[in-house]
């Protein structure tokens, strides 16, 4: 039972900009509104396979997950510019996915960011209350997320 929503924004910044901010994770609470705090639990620059936990407030309501960094393509003039990353976490029952690419467009960098959540081994309960309550649910998420790339172009801008 897999929900996904996708988004996209223009940012006048080049790409590498744009990747500045979406790879510098210890710096995303001071970016992004909603998130507390940031425990990076590997070392090194960002690249598949870092680590960290992070805390983030939805619906008034603070949760902490572990995230990781499974796919990473920094931005490459063999690639016209363009780069994308995928984080993954894993919690209570289901496995998210946050995919951003960005793309060189006039001037700027189209950042598209693409979330996902697959509940692994759904009951029948869980399959009737995300029926029910899934589309309030992605109206909630789709509204945080085009703040959180609000917030990106705004840090990317004013670099």
């Amino acid at each position: 039972m897999e929900h996904k929503t996708s988004l996209t924004q223009h940012i006048h910044a080049p790409t590498d900009k744009v990747w500045a901010v979406i790879s510098d994770i210890p710096g995303s609470a001071a970016t992004l509104s909603s998130i507390d705090s940031v425990q990076m639990l590997s070392d090194g620059p960002y690249a598949e396979g870092t680590r960290w936990k992070e805390t983030r407030v939805m619906m008034g309501r603070a949760e902490t997950v572990e995230m990781w960094v499974s796919q990473c393509e920094p931005p490459s003039p063999h690639r016209g510019g363009s780069a994308s990353t995928t984080v993954k976490a894993a919690q209570g029952g289901a496995d998210y996915t946050t995919r951003f690419a960005l793309a060189e467009r006039d001037g700027g960098t189209d950042l598209t960011l693409t979330f996902g959540a697959e509940v692994n081994n759904p009951s029948r309960l869980s399959k009737f209350m995300m029926a029910v309550f899934g589309p309030i649910g992605l109206r909630i998420t789709r509204k945080a997320l085009s703040r959180d790339l609000a917030e990106i172009a705004a840090k990317a801008e004013s670099l």
